[in-house]
């Protein structure tokens, strides 16, 4: 079994920054993509970021210059740093990966979400 585990949400005032981390567990044998989403209540869940596993990173137009996606490939976690936070920042935040594992049966690549962890930014 493959699994996300998120942590590092809270409640921050705007300006202020907060880290997400997001580490991957099990039977890994290389992790592709990794990535962040959020979703704002009645909204649908979108792109923030992403970081393939040789580091090149993408970023939603709201966010660059303000966050920061980066990963530490021994440990297979994915970080999110988020800087100068505003009160549109508010959602739940979700880790993404696409692992290749080993079953015990058979080698699969498969696409893993985290559990989502709520950021709340106030004004």
């Amino acid at each position: 079994q493959v699994q996300l585990v998120e942590s590092g949400g809270g409640l921050v005032q705007a300006g202020g920054s907060l880290r997400l981390s997001c580490a991957a567990s099990g039977s890994i044998l290389s992790i592709n993509d990794m990535c962040w989403y959020h979703q704002a209540p009645g909204k649908q869940r979108e792109l923030v970021s992403s970081i393939t596993s040789d580091g090149r990173t993408n970023y939603a137009d709201s966010v660059k210059g303000r966050f920061t996606i980066s990963r530490d490939n021994a440990k297979n976690t994915v970080y999110l740093q988020m800087n100068s936070l505003k009160p549109e920042d508010t959602a739940v935040y979700y880790c993404y990966a696409n692992i290749k594992y080993n079953s015990g049966h058979y080698v699969a690549t498969g696409d893993y979400w985290g559990q989502g962890t709520q950021v709340t930014v106030s004004s």
